[in-house]
């Protein structure tokens, strides 16, 4: 793969050696003197969100709670596409769907066009610096990523992951991205056929493992779908999103104690997110419920209690002869 000296960089992206000195003391880069096109694309990202007021202190946040959001997720900067979120935060396109990761928020995609921040420029627009074309499975990755962006871009970025799989098999991120893809489409067996060869490299990627039960719960497999969801907790206890479709999971087979404490987790992970409602709801149902039946219990047993109290010895061994 060609690397590009620190001179380049400055050169091809327009940013100052102070600017780019500031960002690795922000540690939202790793200080180098030569970067591959992956690297351009990342410093890329980070340049367009400080020109949009964006702090590094703020991205470096935004980027450590994307991490847990979407767990086995490492460079979100280069897995989902960044955007300002407004309020000095940074949002990710991801999975078909715009999160705000600090608040755990989800959001509505009024004008993706102005929102997102490029990863790849769209060719022929005036003034943009001339970038190489993709010729390696990193950059090709990377144009997928891009792709993804634009709703309308599905197909292409779909192609773009196929030929990373040409170049390189065993790249269990392009079968994530490309699985999600056909998911969206609802292409679930397309969609299940990655995620598993995914896991196949890669056994310890949550993120497959979630995605996997995902496609195994929308085919009606709930019982597989939440064994797929618990090894994702395994592997990362503190992934929200599995203990939410895991408690829909258990709704769905009537356990919901067991659903219960996968709600419980979910609020105490995700306090102040759209579907923190639902899951508090969901917790004030079940609890609502097993109390009457608690009590119902209860009181039966204190009237069978009261009853015998009343019966003389001699009767209480008469009935217990029929017992």
């Amino acid at each position: 793969m060609y690397r590009y000296s620190r001179e380049d960089l400055i050169r091809i992206l327009r940013v100052s050696s102070r600017q780019l000195a500031a960002w690795e003391r922000a540690e939202l880069l790793a200080s180098a003197e030569s970067y591959t096109f992956f690297d351009l694309l990342q410093v890329k990202k980070v340049r367009d969100l400080c020109a949009r007021h964006v702090r590094p202190v703020e991205i470096r946040e935004s980027l450590a709670a994307m991490q847990k959001q979407a767990a086995g997720m490492e460079n979100p900067l280069l897995e989902a596409s960044a955007f300002n979120a407004g309020r000095h935060r940074v949002g990710f396109r991801h999975g078909g769907r715009l999160l705000e990761p600090i608040a755990g928020q989800f959001m509505f995609d009024f004008s993706p066009n102005e929102k997102v921040v490029a990863s790849v420029p769209a060719t022929g627009r005036s003034g943009a610096p001339d970038q190489p074309v993709p010729v390696d499975v990193a950059e090709l990755f990377a144009a997928g990523v891009a792709l993804e962006e634009d709703p309308h871009n599905q197909l292409q970025a779909i192609a773009a992951y196929e030929r990373v799989l040409e170049l390189d098999p065993e790249h269990a991120a392009a079968h994530i991205n490309l699985g999600t893809l056909y998911y969206n489409r609802q292409d679930y067996k397309a969609a299940e056929e990655h995620y598993r060869h995914a896991l196949r490299i890669d056994p310890r990627y949550a993120l497959a493992h979630f995605d996997l039960g995902n496609v195994l719960d929308e085919t009606g497999r709930v019982a597989e779908a939440i064994q797929t969801y618990l090894r994702a907790l395994q592997l990362a206890p503190t992934y929200a999103d599995a203990h939410y479709n895991l408690a829909l999971a258990y709704e769905k087979l009537k356990e919901p104690r067991k659903a219960l404490k996968h709600w419980q987790a979910y609020v105490k992970l995700d306090a102040t997110g759209p579907w923190s409602v639902h899951a508090r709801t969901q917790i004030k149902r079940i609890l609502k419920t097993d109390s009457l039946k608690i009590v119902y219990g209860s009181n039966s047993d204190n009237f069978r209690a009261f009853f015998w109290s009343f019966l003389c010895p001699k009767l209480r061994c008469s009935l217990l002869l029929f017992l």
